[in-house]
């Protein structure tokens, strides 16, 4: 080990200016023993830095290498693992923890010493020595004292003190003085000694020679404290005379605190007196405002309004404690509070009057424009024209302009008397919420007179048109007021289809009767009312936020809902409980009054789409698609309000009647009835699959409930397949085959026409049924032509099967060649065609003109009868060769009699 310690020594530490000061041999626990050396080493220069080094020795093996090192001062703890046992295992926790296993438990302990001694020693920072004997852990070494730190003598570490420049100088010059200093010590050693002893002789006598002077050096002391004891007589007595200036000067700072604290007071005083009067003082001309003001004009109102905003400040001041105890400021208040009531009063009388006023006025102008509506005895057609060009609801931009002029107003009533405030927003709610329903009456009574009055009086009702009861007579004239719009009933006429015929049939009315014009009319004009009803909700909720002061902005929603699924998507449903939930925002309140204010458009929209529905059934096609746009339009302004909740829920109406239309249709078609004694044809309700199919498409182009649109085709389709096999199962007359192949072509070709992405796998199966339906027919019909010739050869088949071989068939008595020219003969040309035109007109009986199939038929029977001839030639040339025997009709021939046969007729 010393061997070692001298190469690392000298290899590694010498060149770093590092003394190594102790040695262990260790291997890391748990692992291969891959040996290295830990080293404790301290520099040679100061400020002196101990260091904790790595060493191992290289892959090659002939020289060391460091490793790693850790700075003795980073180390908080060293676990010797055990001190009552011996065990080589140890840890040095520095930032992590190092886990060791010595070679011998000596190394350690003599390692653990050394970090020890130098922690006492260099470090002000003490390291937890844990499970170390305390054998190990040795005093500290007080400073100024040589110490070693290791016990042996290659382990040593002197106590070093560096020379300065001087005494490094006076060194040089005493070893130059003396030619043995370096050569031979003892000589040089003696003879400091010797020089030592001359001094120390000297030193003596000088000591001696100067008892004298120090003699004189005490007396000197003595007279000195002489003249200090004097000197603080002197003092003590001007400490008397200043003792007396010390009193007066007291007095004098006491005065001058008193008179400070008098400047202060009276400063802070003027302070909290400018303080009240000039945030207690309300100008008079604020309070003439207040008293006297004229709310009727635009100046008046502005006066008051800053008259108002003026005492809401006087009032809100926060007083300094101590300012409510004073008289003057309690009669202020006072005074101040009674102008806050009479203003209050005054200003909410004023609005109540305002809108009584507004309200007269809105009735008389309804009045004037409802007039020609509301007489009886007026023509019919006439007040269809008064009103073709007055489906619009009236304008209250002029209203809510006057209005807000005091909303600022109301902001200051609101603040400051809440009971007042909230009694006007309940008078403007009784107010316009009876204008705004006799508003929307009337509108919706012009809406359906034009809904039900498009045709002309001449023309009668036809099927799915509305009789108006209580506006008809016998002269024609209107014979009651715009409500007996409301006893609208349906009426069907003697010429209506048979209940099974229609697809779309709504009360047993025919679809087919009405004209386009009507529908897109009725579009228009439900189109023309959403619109209307939109701006009118959202200009009187914009109002209501700004005179009342009711924040718009999100909140969370006091009113409960509820959501709805409905195939397009969910919907927000207002729960109608009758009972409105507490309002936890404005944004609640604001919904509250609109409730309130507009409670009829629910009820009047869903009578109006009723009457849509009794009109025409396509009409709930239309209403769904423009309402459901409008409530998706409503839904991105704002999800919770009142337009996006109303129109929610009559959407959710419209998507109910979507649905019991589909649901009836399919009911019908399930009850359709064919009659037995004409043939079948294309089905009602596959021609009106594809009106339905065709209007659709062209409403729901680009529509957002394209979803509720698909799932209908996907439910009526089904329907249509299943019933069409139904009918063909039940028909007597027509073949079953020709049903199917006739009706799934037509319901091929409107899938193709219309494109609809959500029906190709059903396009693909009607294509599929016709085909195989077509093919079934055609081999059902032509059956076996030659009957006889197709016996015989089934027989020369059976032979074949039986193991003869073709060639020998012939000399079968059953089958030779004189039997088989005996049947060929039977079939001539001339029977042939005959038989073909036969087949012709039973092919034409049993297919119908409006799908025009029969030449597809009648050249897939071409081709068949075409195959079996073949087939025919086949076995001839293969069970008689050579026989010369031949059918006596070719294949052009059977293409001349079926072209002859198909242009002959």
């Amino acid at each position: 080990m010393t061997a070692i310690k001298h190469a690392l020594q000298r290899d590694i530490f010498t060149p770093n200016d590092e003394r190594l000061l102790s040695i262990v041999n260790v291997c890391k626990a748990g692992k291969k023993k891959k040996n290295c050396f830990l080293c404790a080493t301290v520099t040679t220069e100061r400020p002196v830095q101990v260091k904790v080094v790595k060493v191992k020795k290289s892959d090659k093996g002939d020289f060391y290498k460091r490793q790693a090192a850790w700075a003795l001062r980073d180390l908080a703890v060293v676990d010797a693992k055990d001190a009552a046992k011996e065990n080589p295992e140890f840890d040095l926790h520095f930032e992590k923890i190092y886990k060791w296993v010595a070679s011998s438990t000596a190394e350690k302990n003599a390692f653990i010493s050394c970090i020890w001694k130098l922690n006492q020693r260099y470090l002000r920072k003490k390291i937890d020595f844990v499970n170390v004997s305390s054998q190990l852990l040795e005093e500290s070494v007080p400073s100024g004292e040589n110490q070693s730190v290791t016990g042996g003598d290659e382990e040593a570490v002197d106590e070093y003190q560096e020379l300065n420049a001087r005494e490094e100088q006076d060194i040089e010059i005493m070893m130059g003085g003396c030619e043995c200093a370096i050569s031979n010590a003892e000589a040089f050693a003696e003879k400091l000694s010797r020089e030592l002893q001359v001094l120390d002789g000297a030193n003596i006598q000088s000591i001696m020679a100067s008892e004298k002077q120090v003699n004189t050096l005490m007396k000197l002391l003595d007279e000195a404290l002489d003249e200090v004891d004097q000197i603080e007589v002197k003092l003590s007595s001007y400490e008397e005379m200043l003792q007396s200036v010390k009193e007066q000067m007291d007095q004098i700072s006491e005065s001058n605190h008193l008179i400070h604290l008098s400047n202060t007071n009276n400063v802070k005083l003027l302070s909290e007196i400018e303080f009240l009067v000039n945030h207690l003082d309300l100008a008079k001309g604020h309070i003439k405002a207040l008293q006297e003001g004229d709310l009727a004009s635009s100046r008046g109102i502005e006066a008051c309004t800053n008259a108002a905003d003026a005492l809401l400040q006087c009032m809100n001041v926060a007083l300094r404690p101590g300012h409510d105890l004073l008289l003057a400021v309690k009669q202020q208040q006072q005074r101040f509070s009674d102008l806050r009531e009479h203003f209050a009063r005054r200003l909410a009388s004023h609005l109540n009057n305002v809108f009584v006023q507004q309200f007269t006025q809105a009735l008389l102008q309804l009045y004037n424009r409802s007039y020609f509506l509301s007489v009886p005895g007026h023509d019919q057609s006439s007040t269809l024209a008064q009103h073709s060009i007055e489906l619009t609801l009236p304008n209250h931009h002029p209203f809510h302009r006057d209005l807000l002029r005091y909303a600022k107003l109301m902001e200051w009533l609101k603040s400051t008397d809440y009971g007042k405030y909230e009694g006007l927003t309940k008078n403007y709610m009784d107010y316009i919420s009876r204008l705004y329903e006799r508003e929307i009456k009337d509108f919706f009574e012009v809406a359906k007179i034009k809904m039900t009055g498009t045709t002309k009086e001449s023309k009668k009702f036809g099927p799915r048109r509305l009789s108006l009861v209580g506006l008809h007579g016998s002269s024609g004239k209107l014979t009651g007021s715009t409500s007996s719009l409301n006893k609208l009933s349906v009426q069907s006429s003697g010429n209506r289809r048979s209940q099974s015929s229609s697809l779309l049939d709504m009360g047993n009315m025919s679809a087919s009767d009405l004209d386009v014009a009507d529908r897109t009319k009725f579009d228009k004009i439900f189109e023309q009312v959403l619109s209307e009803l939109e701006p009118l909700c959202l200009a009187e909720q914009d109002f209501i936020g700004k005179l009342f002061k009711l924040q718009q902005h999100p909140s969370v929603p006091g009113m409960m809902t509820e959501a709805e699924d409905l195939d397009g998507g969910t919907l927000s449903r207002q729960h109608n409980s009758g009972t409105p939930l507490p309002v936890s925002s404005e944004k609640d309140m604001i919904r509250q009054m609109m409730i309130k204010i507009f409670r009829c458009i629910e009820p009047e929209l869903n009578n109006l789409i009723a009457l849509g529905d009794k009109i025409d059934s396509f009409n709930s096609l239309y209403m769904l698609v423009k309402m459901s746009h409008h409530v998706w339009t409503a839904q991105n302004v704002d999800p919770a309000s009142f337009l996006s909740t109303t129109l929610g829920n009559v959407l959710v109406t419209v998507k109910r009647n979507f649905d019991k239309c589909i649901s009836n249709q399919i009911r019908q078609m399930e009850e359709v009835k064919i009659s037995k004694k004409s043939k079948v044809g294309i089905l009602p309700f596959v021609a009106e699959f594809e009106e339905f199919a065709g209007l659709a498409e062209s409403i729901f182009k680009n529509a957002e409930r394209r979803g509720d649109l698909d799932k209908a085709y996907t439910k009526l389709i089904r329907g249509v397949f299943v019933n069409v096999e139904k009918v063909a199962n039940e028909s007597q007359k027509t073949p079953r085959d020709v049903v199917m192949m006739e009706n799934f072509h037509h319901i091929f070709a409107t899938l193709s026409r219309l494109k609809i992405s959500c029906l190709e796998a059903e396009k693909k199966e009607a294509k599929q049924k016709y085909t195989d339906h077509l093919q079934s027919y055609v081999i059902y019909s032509l059956g076996q032509p030659l009957e006889k010739l197709n016996h015989f050869f089934e027989g020369v088949e059976a032979r074949v099967a039986q193991g003869i071989r073709e060639e020998e068939v012939s000399y079968q008595l059953a089958f030779n060649k004189q039997e088989l020219r005996k049947v060929i003969r039977e079939y001539p040309g001339k029977e042939v065609k005959k038989g073909l035109d036969n087949l012709y007109k039973k092919v034409d009986k049993h297919l119908c003109e409006e799908e025009n199939l029969l030449q597809v038929v009648w050249h897939s029977m071409q081709d068949e009868f075409i195959r079996q001839y073949k087939h025919f030639e086949g076995l001839i040339a293969r069970c008689y060769p050579g026989s010369g025997v031949t059918m006596e009709f070719t294949i052009q021939d059977i293409l001349d009699y079926c072209s002859s046969i198909a242009q002959s007729h």
